[in-house]
């Protein structure tokens, strides 16, 4: 962003953690997509030089910044770190991407699109697990894993979305400013799920658009099995506490009934 100017309304946020080879791609492949968008990189101090790149990207085109940190605390607290720092420069729409390439950046004007529907969803999610989704280059295993992970976090949560574990999703700013991010303490993919819950606590919708999500071509999975424990051991804890709590209920962006946690 250029100093005195306005920011721009929608910030996309990728996280990096060893993406060099990834990250000018993915860049390029967002401004293709919207050239009016910012995008701001949170490098987790990558030992492979994604941070120094990340920084010439940004002194080459003022609609990237970068906020570089110290920790590596997960992908959670690095897209929290994003969410405080994209609204205290006053962006309205903020977008999370990964950099790998397994979040169409041309499905980003139909995730914009979507949140400035009438009904004005409070997030809108790219779906593999909608209809017209679907997801390619992916073993079977991982496939059964994505969607047993999500049906269980259905049931065990009662909600209706199908792809809650999505990374690739775009927030209204006032969505974010409604849910106490110093409450949020997910490192994992949970995190995805966290925020969505917090979501539809808040009393807004949750909207679902669908995507072919690819498997990344360069560099290395962040996944593991630690990531999938905690996943599975918080979203038990959150199902209990929904099922043995009252409840009350939300609208959902389509204007059904939606339970909501209170925990």
């Amino acid at each position: 962003m250029v100093p005195g100017s306005a920011p721009a309304r929608t910030v996309v946020i990728i996280p990096t953690f060893d993406e060099i080879e990834n990250l000018e791609g993915a860049v390029a492949a967002v401004f293709t997509a919207d050239p009016h968008v910012a995008i701001l990189v949170v490098d987790d101090d990558s030992p492979d030089g994604t941070g120094a790149l990340a920084d010439r990207l940004a002194a080459a085109d003022p609609r990237v910044t970068v906020l570089h940190r110290t920790e590596r605390a997960g992908l959670g607290q690095a897209y929290l770190a994003g969410f405080r720092t994209a609204l205290a420069a006053g962006h309205e729409v903020l977008v999370e991407m990964d950099a790998d390439g397994s979040h169409p950046a041309s499905a980003l004007p139909a995730l914009l699109a979507r949140l400035d529907a009438a009904d004005r969803p409070g997030v809108v999610i790219g779906s593999r697990w909608v209809a017209g989704g679907e997801v390619v280059d992916w073993p079977a295993r991982r496939r059964w894993l994505s969607e047993g992970a999500n049906a269980y976090a259905r049931i065990a949560l009662r909600i209706r979305v199908r792809d809650s574990t999505a990374g690739y999703r775009a927030y209204r700013a006032e969505t974010l400013r409604a849910i106490p991010l110093d409450d949020v303490h997910s490192h994992g993919y949970c995190f995805q799920i966290d925020m969505t819950l917090r979501t539809l606590d808040a009393g807004f919708g949750v909207a679902e658009v669908p995507i072919t999500f690819r498997d990344r071509l360069r560099g290395t999975s962040k996944m593991s099995s630690g990531i999938v424990a905690e996943a599975m051991l918080r979203v038990t804890q959150w199902g209990l506490r929904r099922w043995f709590r009252p409840r009350s209920l939300s609208r959902t962006s389509n204007g059904s009934a939606a339970e909501r946690s209170l925990g």
